[in-house]
């Protein structure tokens, strides 16, 4: 046989072997394409909305003062005595009033829940982790070149 040939031979036969043993390493270290989701928990913030809450209440006033030096009653009171005289005249300004309807208002707070994310526990090679995502993740999480992708985009992000 020709040297060249036999040389061509055993270099080929070489770089078979090679390659074949390179794909079979390659394929016993292989990363994961999923992490397993173990929980998903959903993350929430209660939200306190202000606002008005406004009725309508019948006030009675008392009208002012007419007499405020009481001479009505004083004069009755000279012809009967003092005390009934200003009895008298504590009775007239009594039923001098008048009623309105008025608006009061307070303010009052609405609760309301809001989603603002989730909690994931994952596995990812036998550990467990936890990781905050925007999204309910399924079942699974995507790996790329063994980080998690956390986005709908197919982003990759690192977990905590």
């Amino acid at each position: 046989m020709d040297k060249s040939l036999v040389t061509g031979l055993v270099i080929g036969a070489v770089v078979a072997v090679g390659a074949t043993a390179f794909a079979g390493l390659k394929m016993m270290h292989k990363t994961p394409e999923y992490a397993e989701v173990v929980q998903v928990k959903p993350l929430t913030k209660t939200i306190h909305t202000p606002r008005q809450d406004c009725h309508d209440e019948t006030v009675t006033h008392q009208a002012p003062v007419k007499d405020q030096h009481q001479v009505i009653g004083t004069v009755a009171g000279a012809a009967g005595g003092g005390y009934a005289g200003n009895r008298i005249q504590k009775n007239l300004q009594d039923k001098d009033t008048t009623t309105t309807t008025e608006q009061k208002c307070t303010t009052v707070y609405d609760s309301s829940e809001k989603r603002t994310g989730y909690e994931v526990r994952y596995r990812l090679n036998g550990q467990e982790s936890t990781v905050k995502m925007d999204h309910d993740p399924g079942a699974r999480i995507p790996v790329r070149d063994g980080q998690l992708v956390l986005d709908n985009s197919g982003a990759a992000g690192k977990a905590g």
